[in-house]
């Protein structure tokens, strides 16, 4: 193994054309960009690759921002180059564009080290606990006549845990409405899968507060959910805190938080009994394990938020593999650019889980013709 491999250039392109909806109060449109790809080429000709959780306009410029610092670094360090970005750009602010845009550098290094030495990423994050784990099947809450026919469906694809999120869920001040949602979504699955819900309450202008929380935290006891999800303002540590010690059902969250530092409170304070980090958005693989480490010594559970690409999967799956009981990823339903991405798609088994790829590098290879439907010049991803 070398050495060094030289960072000789680092190219984003977007994903747009079919952006799935978020559920969002100003939604997505097919042809918005909220996804980019990354490519760190190097020198010796081996390319790593990244998933960005961001517009793909802002990571372009977050790359131009970066160059200074990226250039001509090696690439079997990720770890060390990623905490280089993050401390020399402190001064423009923790979190946003250059962190998230940081998060998908992070992920194609480890890549590249992983292609280097010929091991997957998960054993370079510290070794195998597991080979297989179980997607839940993340989908926007319909009305209650629509719920169950989406459920059904994907429950026939062979997913076996599902959340339900985002949509009409907590915005129309009808408990009853909310609890025909969830319903329909626990009868369409029967009573053997798993169901998680998410309110969504990172949405702009939402409406709910504690009480809404803790009166939904009750109902979802009675559909045996697995946990409750962004059911508060991102920022509302104390509400957080109250809403875990009254809740009957798990409290999750942490999605739109940066940085590790940012989870520092939350995990202190025990405001989840779940956290959720996202590695296109939180710093990458680098930072996501010394988040998942520090739940760990909390005694918080890790699942990753992943509503992002096949990449982002890809990574999930490599982390989670590399980390003890950790036995979920999320998996969007439907979305082209989970589906549609990749050489050799990702494919269930008979027990609706997902064999962790144990190739080198993340395990997975971008297809150009797939991406090309999806971009308007997909090269930049596989020539430097």
């Amino acid at each position: 193994m070398p050495s060094k491999l030289t960072i000789r250039s680092i190219r984003s392109v977007p994903l747009a054309g079919e952006s799935p909806k978020g559920g969002w109060s100003a939604e997505i449109a097919p042809e918005d960009s909220i996804h980019a790809l990354i490519a760190v080429h190097t020198e010796e000709g081996i390319t790593g690759h990244g998933s960005v959780f961001t517009d793909a306009r802002l990571v372009a410029a977050a790359l131009k921002v970066l160059e200074p610092l990226w250039q001509g670094e090696n690439a079997l360090e990720p770890e060390r180059v990623s905490e280089k970005l993050h401390q020399n750009t402190f001064w423009m602010g923790r979190g946003g564009s250059l962190t998230h845009t940081i998060s998908g550098i992070d992920i194609a290094l480890w890549d590249i080290l992983g292609q280097a030495t010929g091991q997957p990423v998960g054993r370079l994050l510290g070794g195998i606990h597991t080979r297989q784990v179980m997607p839940y099947c993340s989908l926007l809450m319909e009305e209650p006549a629509q719920m169950g026919a989406v459920m059904a469906a994907y429950r026939a694809r062979g997913f076996r845990a599902f959340k339900i999120g985002w949509g009409p869920f907590g915005r129309r001040d009808d408990r009853r409405h909310d609890e025909a949602i969830v319903r329909a979504a626990r009868e369409a699955i029967g009573p053997d899968c798993k169901l998680f819900v998410d309110a969504g309450a990172s949405d702009a202008f939402w409406p709910n507060g504690l009480k809404w929380a803790l009166n939904t935290a009750e109902m979802l006891k009675d559909y045996d959910v697995g946990w409750f999800e962004e059911a508060l303002v991102p920022d509302a540590l104390d509400d957080f805190c109250a809403l875990r010690a009254a809740s009957p059902v798990p409290v999750a969250g942490g999605e739109v938080l940066t940085r590790r530092q940012s989870f520092l409170p939350f995990l202190s304070r025990r405001a989840f009994d779940i956290v959720q980090p996202d590695a296109t958005k939180v710093g990458g693989l680098s930072e996501q394990r010394r988040i998942a480490w520090m739940a760990q010594d909390f005694g918080v559970r890790y699942v990753g938020h992943g509503w992002n690409t096949a990449l982002g999967v890809a990574a999930d799956l490599q982390l989670a593999s590399a980390l003890p009981n950790v036995g979920l990823v999320e998996f969007i339903g439907g979305s082209a650019y989970v589906d549609g991405l990749l050489a050799e798609p990702f494919r269930l088994d008979d027990e609706g889980r997902l064999t962790v790829p144990d190739g080198p590098g993340l395990g997975v290879t971008l297809d150009p013709d797939k991406v090309g439907r999806y971009t308007p010049d997909a090269a930049p991803l596989f020539r430097p």
